[in-house]
């Protein structure tokens, strides 16, 4: 649904996989079979009849219904990764690396780096309010409410497509200051971001609240990391990052033909949740620190000037998606109590 959401599509059905055994049950009872030659003969025994039951295929388990555990590798994961993210912000932020970082060497910016960067962080919060404000408004809408919230693979397709197409023509416009079509662009792209978000308001208020602050605390949290941290420390990371969102991707592709209650349909669910949530905060940090090198590096003269919409619309992308998977987990949360 979004240009990093990971939107659902097919998957490539399973073959039928390896036979294997079934736990062990009950003993089979000795068969006798009498068998009456003419009159006058004795009964015999047979032999024993040796029953092998052969126990389902890799299909049927990866159809069988989801047990009480399947998320608990993704929950794990992201404890994992909860823990090294805790301790490379005390890391960084103590001050224990040998190389100064971003925040250090700040005072030595030019003013326009850090009128750049100020900027970028100004479009940012102002994309957040224009998205949760256009949320709330279609949500309290009836017709558009229906409108937004139809289902079926014409409304998705039309869905993505819009999201594409304000976006693209959003970000081929040169940014000029003040107020022109670069700006009214990026409120119209802002704006359908939010009607797309609307349905999540069935969720509740309390879940959503609740969903905002662990966004804004984990944001903050990757992005004291990324200006702690020396500068291009984790832009190395673009790769793998792109990798694992690739992997996020696929498993959201799948999970629309996958129930959850199965146990591939978990396991799929749980990649696309927890796998997700790991992965677009890998992308706060890396875009933080693309910012930052951005603006530190571009170009003052004779080209074109620095776009800080753009900028800010990576990590505004991020935020949108650990925010709507954080929603997600909360709201499965409250369905088991």
């Amino acid at each position: 649904m979004l240009s990093r959401l990971c939107v659902k599509q097919g998957y490539a059905a399973l073959g039928r996989g390896l036979l294997l055994p079934a736990s062990p049950g009950p003993a089979f009872s000795q068969v006798q079979v009498q068998a009456v030659r003419g009159a006058g003969r004795t009964a015999r025994n047979t032999r024993p009849f040796n029953s092998t039951r052969t126990g389902p295929t890799l299909w049927e388990r990866a159809m069988a219904p989801a047990g009480p555990n399947a998320f608990g590798i993704g929950r794990g994961a992201l404890a994992g990764a909860s823990a090294i993210g805790m301790g490379t912000l005390c890391y960084y932020g103590l001050g224990l690396s040998s190389k100064p970082g971003a925040l250090e060497n700040s005072h030595l910016w030019p003013q326009y780096v850090k009128d750049r960067i100020k900027d970028t962080y100004m479009y940012f919060g102002s994309s957040i309010v224009l998205t949760a404000g256009s949320a709330m408004a279609i949500f309290r809408t009836p017709v558009l409410m229906n409108l937004v919230s139809k289902t079926g693979w014409m409304a998705l397709v039309g869905s993505i497509a819009l999201l594409i197409g304000t976006g693209t023509v959003m970000r081929s416009i040169d940014y000029e200051p003040g107020f022109g079509k670069k700006q009214l662009a990026w409120i119209v792209h802002s704006g359908v971001l939010g009607g797309l978000l609307a349905p999540i308001c069935f969720l509740g208020g309390p879940i959503l609240v609740r969903a905002a602050w662990y966004t804004a605390g984990i944001v903050g949290g990757l992005s004291t990391i990324a200006i702690c941290a020396p500068s291009g420390e984790f832009l190395s990371m673009g790769a793998p990052l792109g990798m694992g969102l690739g992997v996020v991707f696929a498993s959201s592709v799948a999970g629309m033909f996958l129930p959850p209650t199965t146990a591939l349909g978990a396991g799929l669910y749980s990649i696309a949740l927890y796998g997700g949530l790991i992965i677009f905060g890998g992308f706060l940090v890396y875009d933080t620190q693309r910012i930052i090198t951005k603006a530190e590096q571009h170009p003052t003269y004779g080209y074109r000037p620095f776009d800080p919409i753009n900028a800010a619309m990576s990590i505004y992308m991020d935020t949108v998606n650990i925010f709507i998977r954080m929603a997600t987990i909360l709201a499965g949360g409250n369905r088991k109590k």
